[in-house]
């Protein structure tokens, strides 16, 4: 018989892959972040625009698909975080928003606010977005501010019967004052950059723009390696929130989430290959001119890392979402999701997410058989 804690740490497995798969799509954001300086002539921006243009309907879903699995498995951190970190999530909900009326309007008949007006609104997102959403996930590591009133979740409804407050009145902008956050936030945004660079060496037709895709490649790469291995030997030098199995109790444990790695050979390993596999998307793609698929290495390697990062943060008696403020009020698997009913039914939709990825994965391949070029651009009915 399938056991109650076999199914949340089931669906912890689901969140992260969701988490991983989100970060690699973010090469979207990363690529809009990048229009003015990585382009010098109109021609070009619309080049790159279109090829971005083709996926951040991928980066979108796979959002709201990891949102509403959140709210199913999780729903007490989706009411704390969400109703607490609330001007945090927001801002970063209405970057997004920008990104989807810039594609649709930007070249509509009748646009009176013209083209650089939505193309900042795509900067916008694709720096907001990235970082906010690193620092977002960082906290899961360095801990918010809120408390959590358990016993109040039978009185749901009733007056002054509130499960969790924020005790911060910046309402989640708090955690941009952290310093370890920002390392997190910088990370996702130049990984996001250089994956963007990776995909438009793969994708695109056009000689001048592959040449400046591969010089990118390097310029936020290596930030990108710096700012991540200060995050990473930060969170393994700090203590962690573990908790105690047989009391359900939240302590500091020094250097939690390195004994949490070495407990966890399994998740050791593949986090060391994710690695690797980034790093040699991106320095081959850097070094070898003729090299065009580092997007995919590089893209399956961040998504094996940050899947195996988030494992850390929520496996081996971990609270995965941390009160810096009132350590009985953490998060975890066990104290914070959904019935032992709803989770085994959802697993069984679940059991569909392969077949989906794989129509994604056989979509995106047919549809890309022919490199993108400005004479295609000329002869499509549809052009952002």
């Amino acid at each position: 018989m399938i056991t109650y804690d076999f199914l949340q740490k089931y669906w912890w497995f689901i969140l992260s892959l969701l988490g991983g798969l989100l970060v690699f799509l973010l090469f979207v954001q990363g690529g809009q972040s990048m229009l003015n300086s990585l382009s010098k002539k109109e021609d070009e921006k619309k080049l790159l625009i279109n090829a971005l243009g083709r996926k951040w309907e991928y980066t979108f879903t796979t959002l709201v698909t990891f949102g509403g699995a959140f709210f199913a498995s999780f729903p007490l951190f989706y009411s704390t975080s969400f109703g607490g970190a609330y001007w945090a999530w927001m801002i970063l909900l209405f970057c997004f928003v920008l990104q989807a009326i810039s594609y649709e309007y930007q070249s509509k008949p009748g646009n009176i606010f013209g083209p650089k007006t939505y193309r900042t609104f795509l900067f916008i997102n694709g720096v907001l977005g990235t970082l906010l959403l690193g620092v977002a996930v960082a906290s899961f590591f360095t801990g918010s501010e809120f408390t959590v009133e358990k016993g109040n979740i039978a009185g749901l409804g009733a007056a002054g019967h509130t499960i969790s407050q924020w005790k911060s009145p910046l309402y989640g902008l708090e955690l941009l004052g952290n310093v370890r956050n920002w390392t997190l936030g910088l990370a996702v945004l130049f990984l996001a950059r250089t994956m963007a660079s990776l995909f438009f060496v793969n994708r695109l037709n056009h000689e001048i723009l592959e040449k400046r895709s591969r010089r990118y490649t390097l310029y936020n790469g290596i930030p990108f390696v710096v700012f991540f291995l200060v995050f990473l030997i930060w969170t393994l030098a700090a203590e962690g929130y573990a908790v105690n199995p047989d009391t359900s109790q939240v302590y500091m444990e020094p250097m939690k989430y390195l004994h949490n790695f070495i407990d966890m050979p399994v998740v050791l390993v593949f986090f060391v290959l994710g690695v690797l596999a980034v790093l040699y998307g991106v320095f081959y793609t850097v070094f070898n001119p003729g090299f065009k698929k580092g997007i995919w290495f590089a893209g399956a390697g961040a998504v094996v890392t940050v899947t195996m990062l988030l494992l850390v943060a929520g496996y081996n008696n971990t609270a995965y979402y941390p009160s810096s403020i009132d350590l009985q009020s953490s998060l975890t698997l066990q104290n914070s999701s959904s019935s032992y009913f709803t989770l085994s039914v959802m697993s069984v939709v679940s059991l569909l997410v392969p077949f989906v990825i794989a129509y994604i994965f056989y979509a995106w391949r047919a549809l890309e058989k022919k490199k993108l070029s400005l004479d295609d651009l000329e002869a499509d009915g549809h052009v952002y």
